[in-house]
């Protein structure tokens, strides 16, 4: 078979986190960023690396490379000079001295609590031990007195070991070792754990960027601050895929359209500097997109860009698109310049929500199984595009996706009828672009915008953020800032205006996530308000949303279908 005649399969995978800096004292409120680096983010670049002739599409929201170069300097300077790390529980892990006070104590072993029950504690019969205790002592609050340093120092150390990726595992001799101490963690094995730390965090971009200038990994770009573009354009755009949903009582964001573009140039602007050249595709943050966002990627000049199945179906629904031509294709929107790829919805679920439970080789096959399908009854140029989330999948799977990953290299390489490729691949080699008459606007998450409006917490969130632009558009009209103010100001405003607070708001969402997210995006819009030298008002010292859900993968992740 030739390679014209092959199926062209797109992996691309979405690495991707919020800003969690307070950015006015520079603490880290949550430690997603490095935890993930160890864990997801150098495991993804060692299976490729191990299989030369796989290809993939690697997406960097930009915020998430700028906190991966702010922790390596931190954990770089205290090793070197002893600086102090901005980062509580990254900070505790090499702090000599163990806090004395019970209540910080418990905090502590608590923030070692968040991970993976099943994959991640239950695989270590010491750990899991020590989770028990830190079970039983939530209920027993009065005995936190009687816990000694040695208990604190065994969790801390254990935490960042179970964190640690899995071909990290596998070839780094000092973690081998650490963890087959188990117990009687010394400051000595601690500040080695950070050492191991330091190196991943100080590669790790540079590991994507050898594998960009071989051609074996295109790397994209989000928006800088990963802003729902269609809902900064026009909130109205909710209602394309959601004719009924309640919008905020904010009839449209001021100075939408102006954002957008802001949010493209930093992004485009940290990209380069990070990675020397200026990419050709953007994955619209969460797949997000509408006509007017489509025009604007163009008009930025992006080749390409990508959505969700979902958002395909609801277009070609449309009358005004006539025939149906199948999925497996890139499109081009009448008046725009920027070819659009769209996700597989149903494989890239199957990855994301169902593998987990299987044995590797059999979901492997699986899915190679369901490719095979598509190239035979579908005719013609095809492209798959399986794109999903490149962190938050693997600590469902055994061994943080290490078997799973690795078959899937390894088999869909050296497959005869299948070329793994990138999108700008696709379009040198002049795939098949359909033409699209109209869009509907809507994101991968269900093909609509509901993850992030249309819920009456969502839409105060929208209503909060509107009041600060309001307010932030009224103190730079009269120009007192200075520069350097104007520049820290938007900023923080760009923070405020990232996707994933809303992500988080409502109640089917876990009650701790909640609170965090929330918390968060109500210290980051007082921050916006102080640095415009306006008193922040009064509500965003109150609470507006809680959680009591127990969504699928904890809520990090959304199917692209909803599950009826």
């Amino acid at each position: 078979m030739s390679d014209k005649k092959k199926l062209k399969l797109v992996l691309c995978w979405h690495m991707h986190q919020p800003e969690y800096r307070d950015l006015q004292t520079g603490e880290f409120k949550l430690p997603w960023t490095y935890l993930h680096v160890i864990k997801d983010y150098v495991d993804m670049v060692a299976h490729l690396e191990a299989v030369p002739k796989a290809k993939a599409v690697v997406n960097f929201a930009p915020i998430l490379l700028e906190q991966i170069e702010e922790y390596a300097r931190q954990v770089n300077g205290y090793l070197h000079d002893r600086i102090s790390i901005t980062d509580p529980l990254l900070a505790a892990l090499v702090d000599p001295s163990i806090p004395a006070d019970p209540e910080e104590r418990m905090r502590l072993v608590k923030d070692c609590m968040r991970a993976n029950r099943e994959r991640q504690i239950d695989r270590y019969p010491t750990f899991k031990r020590l989770i028990e205790m830190a079970d039983w002592l939530e209920h027993h609050y009065d005995s936190l007195t009687y816990v000694n340093s040695q208990f604190i120092s065994d969790v801390l150390a254990w935490y960042h070991l179970i964190w640690m990726g899995e071909t990290i595992k596998l070839t780094d001799s000092r973690i081998k070792r650490l963890i087959e101490k188990g117990s009687g963690y010394t400051l000595h094995d601690r500040i080695e754990i950070i050492e191991v730390i330091a190196e991943q965090l100080t590669s790790v971009i540079c590991r994507y960027k050898a594998l960009a200038r071989k051609g074996q990994v295109e790397l994209s770009v989000t928006p800088y601050a990963h802003p729902i573009m269609p809902l900064l354009l026009d909130l109205n755009s909710t209602h394309e895929a959601m004719p009924d949903a309640p919008l905020p009582e904010l009839d449209t964001y001021p100075g939408g359209e102006e954002r957008v573009k802001w949010h493209l140039d930093k992004g485009v602007q940290t990209f380069k500097r990070l990675f020397g050249f200026k990419p050709k595709g953007c994955w619209p943050s969460e797949g997000g997109v509408s006509g007017q966002t489509l025009k604007i990627l163009g008009d930025f000049g992006f080749d390409w860009t990508a959505s969700g199945g979902s958002v395909l179906h609801n277009s070609l629904n449309l009358p005004e698109n006539g025939k149906k031509p199948g999925i497996h294709h890139p499109f081009k929107l009448q008046e725009t310049d920027v070819a659009c790829f769209f996700r597989d919805d149903g494989l890239s679920d199957l990855i994301g929500f169902e593998y987990s439970k299987w044995h590797a080789d059999d979901a492997v096959g699986d899915l190679i199984h369901h490719l095979e399908n598509i190239a035979v009854h579908e005719s013609g140029d095809k492209v798959v595009s399986i794109i999903m989330d490149g962190e938050n999948a693997w600590e469902y799977y055994p061994a943080n996706g290490y078997y799973f990953l690795s078959a899937l290299y390894q088999r869909l390489a050296s497959h005869p009828h299948i070329e793994l490729t990138t999108f700008s691949e696709c379009l040198q080699n002049k795939v098949d672009v359909k033409p699209l008459v109209k869009m509907v606007a809507g994101s991968w998450v269900y093909g609509t915008f509901s993850t992030w409006i249309g819920d009456a917490d969502k839409n105060r969130g929208w209503d909060m953020l509107g009041d600060a632009k309001w307010t932030f558009d009224k103190v730079i009209s009269v120009g007192k800032l200075t520069d350097k103010q104007m520049q820290q100001a938007e900023l923080q405003l760009a923070v405020c205006e990232g996707s994933d607070w809303f992500w988080w708001f409502g109640d089917y969402n876990p009650g701790e996530a909640v609170s965090n997210f929330e918390k968060q995006f109500r210290l980051n819009l007082a921050n916006l308000y102080r640095l415009l030298g306006e008193e922040p008002p009064a509500y965003l010292a109150m609470s507006f949303t809680q959680g009591s859900g127990a969504p699928a993968m904890g809520g990090a992740m959304r199917p692209g279908v909803e599950l009826t």
